[in-house]
């Protein structure tokens, strides 16, 4: 074997001479020195016996375990589109404890020309190197990609899948032994569906012996190339053939319920969003997509970093609606420069992605003295209105009065007991207006008022209140008045939010002390914990859902969280950690919550 070229600084991998990608960590190549592709194809794709497998089945989902270079799954969405019939839709779970970049991939599969769209797509939408789940867009493949960058133990217990095939391809037993471990076969085995295969390259026996141990019926086979044998198993049982929802109700039409529509029709669900007209608090000419930062860690830090990860991603498909990318966290504690500090550190958001910025670097940025910040540099200032136009599709303009169930089907009256729809499954959306349908929910109102004037904005902060720019000036804001309805604007209220914005920016404040105002006032959702809202209502018959208490930070939460919560409705792999599904259940807050008129 040729020497090695140096590995850089962050790359989990090297170059060896004769042009093969090498771990660095391991030793091991990442793929066939013969021919990687027609290894995967024998190995993982015929091993699985896809073609057939995934016959006259609405979902099918693959797991992985060492992602690599992206070679298997490229392969597998080159098969998937030519073989796939219409309605079928492909979920990839994938885990990488030491992600390479975008280049390195792109270097290492263009060996394989043939792979064409396939490759493509995955290269143009490269997961981070972000500690946690990464969901993946792929467009054109009816396909969705999640990959968990983390140890391969916590990645298995996490992930709340049940994978009909899996491709097990970490590098050699012999150089990465955890990686095969009895207790990581046993895993794997609880995360199979009915009648899943496995296939793997090592016929290894403690390999052989751990999948027998954890259920399946293990195979030796002739191997590729140089390999003389390979693995085969299968878990006995038959795939679940259950009905899964087809035609879904949308409570609510701001962001929550636009985000929900966008992602159900993804998933193939015939959607209905019903708004009654009544401004929603996404209503606003602007608004943040940041994250709440925790510089504690944890599951109460991971969910935001990766909820915001997410909404950034979907945002750049909808580039008319970003106002501006950029935020500074201006620092105006006695120890938010040591938060922010810790915050910047954390592995939860993408290498660089959070920065500190000293006082002189903030000053010149806002022009006026300020302190330190947290620069976050994905954040982002959309336009409402093009987002939710972008995601909601078509809208009933009805008021929602009351639910029934009846013979499996949930049936939307208006007040008047008229029929508005009959459908398999109902998202309640609406923000603080949840209790009418839902007199128990745990929703506390916060009413808002965010003020803005046609003077020109600064870049993009955050103070405790904000400063971000609009697409003809400047809003600020917003106030919290706990417990209060009404939505009427109020000039007082606009006078609290130009005080508040002297304590953050001062030199602001005073120039726009003369400008004319204008206010919108909107009930903020929230909760006692100030977690969200997303699963099944609780004891309310099969098929009510809700995604709601997203607080004041919506457009960073509903576009995980509404995929997620499709997730759960079709019973297929949720893109959040087990950790995460577990924070915003609704059922934490109590098992005798019920619905209104069921």
């Amino acid at each position: 074997m040729s020497d090695p070229a140096a590995p850089s600084a962050d790359s989990p991998l090297v170059w060896r001479e004769d042009g093969l990608p090498q771990s660095a960590l391991y030793g091991d190549v990442y793929f066939s020195s013969a021919d990687g592709l027609a290894e995967t194809r024998a190995v993982f794709l015929a091993g699985c016996d896809l073609s057939a497998a995934w016959q006259g089945r609405d979902h099918f989902t693959v797991g992985e375990l060492g992602f690599g270079t992206g070679l298997n799954i490229a392969a597998l969405l080159d098969l998937w589109r030519r073989e796939k019939a219409p309605g079928q839709r492909l979920h990839i779970f994938s885990i990488e404890g030491h992600p390479i970049t975008r280049d390195e991939a792109a270097r290492a599969l263009a060996v394989w020309p043939e792979l064409g769209e396939a490759a493509q797509v995955l290269l143009d939408h490269w997961p981070g190197r972000a500690r946690g789940f990464h969901r993946i867009d792929l467009p054109g493949f009816d396909a969705t990609f999640d990959l968990a960058v983390m140890d391969v133990g916590d990645a298995l217990a996490a992930w709340d899948g049940a994978a009909d095939a899996w491709f097990l391809d970490g590098f050699s037993p012999a150089l990465n032994p955890a990686m095969w471990r009895e207790e990581i076969l046993a895993a794997v085995a609880v995360r199979s569906a009915p009648g899943a295969r496995a296939a793997t390259f090592t016929v290894a026996g403690a390999v052989r012996r751990g999948l027998a141990a954890a259920g399946f019926q293990v195979d030796k086979r002739p191997g590729f190339g140089r390999k003389k044998e390979r693995l085969e198993a299968l878990m006995p049982g038959q795939p679940d053939a259950s009905p899964r929802p087809r035609r879904l109700a949308i409570v609510g039409g701001g962001i929550a319920g636009a985000a929900m529509a966008r992602a159900a029709r993804v998933e193939g669900l015939e959607v209905a969003v019903f708004d009654d007209g009544e401004a929603p608090a996404s209503g606003n000419p602007a608004a943040l997509v940041t994250p709440a930062l925790d510089a504690g860690g944890g599951s109460r830090a991971a969910l935001p970093a990766q909820a915001f990860a997410r909404a950034v991603a979907l945002y750049a498909l909808i580039p008319e609606a970003v106002i501006a990318r950029g935020v500074l966290k201006l620092s105006v504690a006695p120890r938010d420069d040591e938060r922010h500090a810790t915050v910047a550190a954390q592995d939860l958001f993408e290498p660089g992605s959070m920065a500190v910025r000293d006082a002189n670097d903030v000053t010149a940025r806002m022009g006026e003295p300020v302190e330190g910040a947290l620069e976050m540099a994905e954040a982002l200032v959309v336009e409402p209105a093009r987002v939710i136009e972008a995601w909601r599709g078509r809208t009933i303009t009805a008021r929602v009065a009351r639910l029934t169930h009846e013979d499996g089907a949930w049936r939307l009256l208006d007040h008047d007991g008229r029929l508005l729809a009959e459908v398999d499954a109902v998202v309640l959306a609406g923000g603080a207006d949840q209790a009418r349908l839902w007199p128990a929910a745990p929703i506390r109102p916060v009413r808002g008022q965010a003020t803005w004037t046609d003077r020109p904005a600064p870049p993009p902060a955050a103070f405790g209140g904000y400063a971000i720019p609009t697409r003809t000036g400047v809003l600020f804001g917003a106030t919290h008045d706990r417990g209060v309805m009404e939505t009427d604007a109020r000039e007082a209220d606009d006078h609290r939010n130009l005080h508040a914005l002297a304590k953050g920016l001062p030199d602001l404040a005073i120039r726009l002390a003369d400008a004319p105002l204008q206010g919108r006032a909107a009930v903020r959702a929230t909760t006692a914990d100030h977690l969200p809202l997303v699963g099944a209502v609780p004891d309310a018959p099969e098929g009510l859902f809700v995604l709601g208490g997203l607080g004041g930070r919506g457009f960073c939460l509903a576009p995980l969280l509404a995929e997620h919560l499709t997730a759960r409705m079709l019973a297929t792999p949720s893109p959040l950690p087990r950790s995460l599904s577990a924070l915003i259940d609704p059922a934490r807050f109590s098992s005798r919550a019920q619905p209104a008129a069921l």
